[in-house]
């Protein structure tokens, strides 16, 4: 699904927007505020979901984070007395694969 098209209907936001506007208002923004109301004010817009984004859904619901307490603590522990050394180039890595997999996973 591709954000933006021209097939896509306008989706109305969730809280209508104030009716009134400040005197110093231009005319410009009161017309688009206007605009905004009226379509703030229509319900019953469809929304669909995409397979792909349910099947993303459904795969993401089975995995749960699994924590592992002892680095946590020995992490917060390191903090704590300053000697916590960050290892800029092994953020880089993970960032650069983590990248990487999310590329992969949207070509297949």
């Amino acid at each position: 699904m591709k954000i933006g098209q021209p097939s896509d209907p306008p989706v109305s936001a969730s809280s209508p927007l104030p009716a009134t506007q400040p005197k110093s208002a231009s005319s410009a923004s009161t017309n688009a505020n206007t605009a905004a109301s009226k379509s703030t004010q229509s319900a019953g817009v469809a929304v669909t979901v995409s397979t792909l984004a349910r099947t993303l859904e459904a795969a993401n619901r089975g995995e749960a984070a699994e924590v592992d307490t002892e680095k946590v603590n020995a992490v917060r522990a390191a903090i704590e007395q300053g000697s916590y050394v960050v290892n800029p180039e092994a953020i880089a890595d993970k960032l650069l694969a983590n990248a990487q997999e999310l590329l992969d996973r949207t070509r297949n």
